[in-house]
């Protein structure tokens, strides 16, 4: 009885931890770029009490061994990459990968670091830079004259600086990154990722080159949360968590009975 109270004591907390992972999902339903979380959970440990094989007798032998488990651990919180909606703004500087690939943003150690959230803004020097300041790398700068900013599919971006000028300027190209492994990303909030042990090296490359995604000027792409989706993992986490309280009381239970043999 003691092995099942810690048994089912850790899927009450696996489940518990597996809730956590779906409020964080539905909080961002509404964040840019946002990929949602997925538990992934693992079985623990097994105590042999039969192998399988031959028996004492030597004449016959088991089938299957005998094992029992000791319950369940949550073995990670990988995030699911798949496209998000993408939602028309009109506003230029609002840009939306369509298909693979990160945008590169410097940070302020000097460190680059990763993100879906094409949301860009112009600072006081006329940088492309998120809305937390942090700019594009490679850095791309509009003059104060620009009256227009266009963003081609390949990244290209390219400002009118006078009414009567047939061909736009071209001010540079923004570069994605790719990763073999992007679960492998470290996210640090602010919708920021970093390089992690597991995500590989990036991969940089021009917007539709080495498998890296198009670029979608005047959109955003909206997080890949399913609400519906989500609430029904919300209730089976909650019933899992429900039975497995039950299993610590009808183990309580039984050992109250055997504590009372003795009256």
């Amino acid at each position: 009885m003691l092995r099942a109270l810690r048994t089912a004591a850790s899927g009450m907390m696996a489940q518990q931890l597996h809730i956590d992972l779906v409020a964080h999902n539905l909080a961002n339903v509404n964040t840019t770029g946002f990929k949602r979380n997925r538990a992934d959970f693992e079985d623990l440990l097994y105590q042999t009490l039969r192998p399988a094989g031959p028996t004492v007798g030597g004449d016959t032998e088991a089938p299957a061994s005998l094992q029992v488990g000791h319950g369940v651990k949550l073995v990670s919180a990988a995030k699911v990459y798949s496209q998000g909606d993408s939602e028309v703004t009109g506003n230029p500087l609002d840009l939306a990968i369509q298909g693979d690939g990160f945008f590169q943003i410097r940070m302020p150690d000097g460190s680059t670091a990763y993100t879906r959230d094409g949301t860009l803004r112009l600072d006081s020097d006329g940088r492309l830079v998120t809305p937390s300041g942090l700019p594009l790398e490679p850095e791309i700068t509009v003059p104060t004259e620009a009256m227009s900013v266009m963003i081609d599919a390949e990244g290209r971006v390219f400002v009118r600086t006078d009414p009567d000028e047939q061909e736009p300027s071209e001010l540079g190209q923004i570069l994605l990154a790719r990763f073999i492994n992007p679960s492998g990303l470290e996210a640090v909030g602010g919708n920021i990722l970093r390089l992690g042990g597991t995500s590989g090296d990036a991969t940089v490359g021009a917007p539709g080159e080495l498998g890296l995604g198009f670029i979608r000027q005047g959109a955003l792409e909206r997080s890949n949360v399913e609400v519906v989706q989500e609430m029904i993992n919300m209730i089976v986490a909650q019933r899992a968590f429900e039975i497995n309280s039950k299993a610590v009381r009808t183990a309580e239970e039984l050992l109250s009975i055997v504590n009372n043999l003795k009256r």
